[in-house]
């Protein structure tokens, strides 16, 4: 019974196979020359059959072709006159440089708060380790501030 069954489901793989082989065609578009594979003849004009042979084994385009095209923008592509660009740096410059002096301010103030706390010591914290626990929430306000202080010089150090 066994070698039976195995016997019909490999006839079975074999038709399978057998059939999954369609005909390639090869279409090259007549206006931009870009050149696809199908396995259906679409009635348009440029559309040849491959033999076997000749088949490619994906037709997946390549990235490069799409990277290529991508690069250049279209003639039609919006662009902005110089004086309206240093216009929006300018903006841009000013946000930033609120933004740092907010977050220097943020800084200043989780320093602070971090001082305080460490010239502080409750009764339940008989080791070091309960007090850096307490501790840790605020030196992690200080590290996100000055994070924050990095990332904001980095993108106006970044403007024209």
């Amino acid at each position: 019974m066994k070698a039976t069954f195995r016997t019909g489901f490999v006839i079975a793989a074999i038709l399978a196979a057998a059939s999954a082989q369609a005909d390639v065609y090869k279409c090259v578009d007549p206006v931009s020359g870009r050149i696809t594979y199908t396995n259906s003849k679409t009635g348009e004009k440029g559309c040849t059959l491959l033999q076997k042979e000749q088949a490619p084994v994906s037709s997946i385009p390549s990235p490069v072709g799409r990277r290529a095209a991508s690069a250049a923008s279209p003639a039609e592509f919006p662009k902005v006159d110089s004086e309206t660009q240093r216009s929006r740096d300018d903006d841009r410059r000013k946000i930033l440089e609120t933004e740092l002096a907010t977050e220097t301010q943020a800084l200043e103030d989780a320093k602070k708060a971090l001082a305080e706390q460490e010239s502080v010591r409750f009764g339940n914290e008989r080791n070091f380790a309960k007090k850096l626990e307490r501790l840790k929430p605020f030196q992690e306000q200080v590290d996100l501030h000055e994070r924050n202080i990095e990332a904001i010089r980095t993108e106006i150090g970044r403007l024209r």
